[in-house]
């Protein structure tokens, strides 16, 4: 423990902290879990202020988690937030996984954001702050990866062809749903932006709370949900190499819309007929963030050796080509249950 860290509990008021360990697989902030005499246990962490606005986050995260406990609503409890420290309560008897090894596991990620869209579908104004502006505004997306191959600055524009041919046969359809969004056929709702089944933790009885909460913000739900289908469903980790391991898989869809779609009756008739567009359009949009950083020289995402995001980039597109092979198949799936 530093001191650093045992000034911010002391006031904190947690005076008789005995161990702060790292804890949790995140990369973005430093999180710890602390051990007290008492028995009660915390989370302590300490937010990434180069990629986060402290003020905007703060703000967001407090009316969040103090809305959902005025519902009763489980959900985060803060003790402390004393930028850029804040200190949680830890959620003892719930646990979380990393990866989706099971359908029922899709169901719960489902039924979790679907209940936390809801539960958050009527906080009253003023509207939340944008913390990551244009997060999933796919057309800037596209323009930020025009911008890195005007400049190419590591020389690999030659080595993309197929790629970018890849991404020119998407561009026409990349902008749907922001501009459904601007022509108000598409709500903007409060939406998670990270749903990825780590950030569900379940305990014994089913009861789920949904955990990271800094890139709660002003949305489309069908982001969300997009994004679920290409990491929930997904047969093999975004950065696999080989392709052919590289599907997505019909249970865990049939599992995941189930799930999702029993908690979420807010949609409209325009998100009801976008939710399988949207998983091919979330990957494809994390596919070109991923080749725009490769040919921006790797200055966003981390990696672990040379062509790690072009690999990635490769797998995105793998995987929504295996959406759109799929296509009617899961828009049957999804009609079944609505």
């Amino acid at each position: 423990m530093t001191q650093e860290q045992k000034d911010i509990l002391l006031k904190a008021g947690i005076g008789d902290a005995t161990d702060v360990s790292r804890y949790g697989s995140g990369h973005i902030n430093e999180t710890y879990k602390v051990e007290t005499a008492s028995g009660t246990r915390y989370i302590l962490q300490r937010v990434n202020t180069s990629i986060f606005d402290e003020r905007l986050l703060k703000s967001n995260v407090m009316r969040v988690t103090e809305f959902l406990k005025s519902k009763g609503v489980k959900s985060l409890e803060v003790v402390a937030y004393d930028s850029p420290w804040r200190v949680y309560k830890f959620l003892e008897g719930y646990e979380s996984h990393d990866v989706v090894e099971e359908p029922h596991q899709a169901y719960d990620v489902g039924r979790a954001f679907a209940k936390f869209q809801n539960d958050l579908a009527d906080i009253p104004p003023p509207r939340l702050d944008d913390i990551i502006p244009k997060f999933h505004d796919t057309p800037d997306r596209l323009r930020q990866l025009d911008e890195a191959i005007a400049r190419d600055v590591k020389g690999r524009l030659a080595g993309v062809g197929q790629e970018l041919a890849f991404v020119d046969t998407w561009r026409e359809r990349a902008g749907r749903i922001v501009e459904l969004m601007a022509s108000g056929d598409i709500p903007e709702r409060v939406t998670h932006n990270d749903t990825k089944i780590n950030n569900v933790m379940i305990d014994a009885r089913g009861e789920a709370v949904v955990i990271d909460l800094d890139t709660t913000m002003p949305g489309s739900a069908l982001f969300d949900f997009g994004d679920m289908v290409r990491t929930a469903t997904a047969a093999a980790a975004e950065d696999e190499p080989d392709l052919s391991k590289v599907f997505s898989k019909r249970e865990y869809f049939e599992a995941l819309a189930r799930g999702y779609l029993e908690g979420a009756e807010f949609l409209n008739a325009a998100e009801r007929e976008n939710l399988v567009f949207s998983g091919m359009l979330a990957t494809f949009e994390v596919g070109v963030r991923f080749l725009t950083d490769y040919l921006a020289g790797d200055t966003y995402f981390h990696t672990a050796y040379a062509d790690h995001n072009l690999v990635r980039a490769r797998n995105q597109f793998q995987m929504v080509k295996s959406l759109v092979s799929q296509e009617s198949d899961y828009e049957a799936i999804v009609k079944s249950f609505l």
